[in-house]
């Protein structure tokens, strides 16, 4: 049995009408979808599917939680789920996507949600995630300040840096910056 055969649902056997099927996606289904970003996870995942005999719209609906990496501690970081997703798919001559519409080929009988439950959830990340003010890893987040260039600024504040001076380009703005 495929990893992913309990997402595959046989279109061409499916009466016209209204069809409800659930989901539960856990930390094997993202590491089976062999994700770098979710590190584990469970989201209930409800999708109406609605066949009028000539197109089959699907309506899922995702909710659970998911673990993916604090950008700035790296430690697991909980990140809720709650959002929908429409598709339609029709038949057609070929594979073809368009927005909200994918067409795939005559000779498929079958549609794998699969991949289409990873990439909803997936795309529910933020571009920066990290964890609220003074949630991160305190050890982290220490030698992270000892490593940014604010705090190499504040050490060299005091030091007469020998570099600075003798570039005349840099003497030149600081007199415009003096002579404000």
């Amino acid at each position: 049995m495929g990893k992913f055969t309990a997402y595959k649902l046989n279109l061409r056997g499916l009466p016209i009408g209204n069809h409800h099927f659930e989901y539960a996606v856990d930390s094997e289904f993202f590491r089976n979808m062999e994700s770098a970003d979710i590190r584990s996870g469970n989201v209930d995942v409800e999708l109406d599917l609605k066949y009028d005999g000539n197109a089959y719209s699907f309506d899922f609906s995702f909710k659970g939680e998911i673990i993916i990496a604090c950008d700035r501690c790296l430690d697991d970081m909980p990140l809720p789920i709650d959002t929908t997703y429409h598709l339609t798919v029709k038949y057609g001559d070929s594979y073809d996507e368009k927005d909200d519409l994918l067409i795939i080929p005559e000779s498929d009988s079958y549609f794998n949600v699969a991949y289409t439950v990873y990439d909803s959830i997936a795309l529910e990340i933020p571009l920066r995630h990290v964890h609220p003010a003074g949630q991160c890893n305190k050890a982290m987040a220490a030698r992270l300040r000892s490593h940014s260039a604010d705090n190499e600024e504040e050490e060299n504040d005091g030091e007469n840096n020998d570099f600075e001076s003798n570039d005349p380009r840099w003497d030149a703005l600081r007199d415009l910056l003096d002579n404000k």
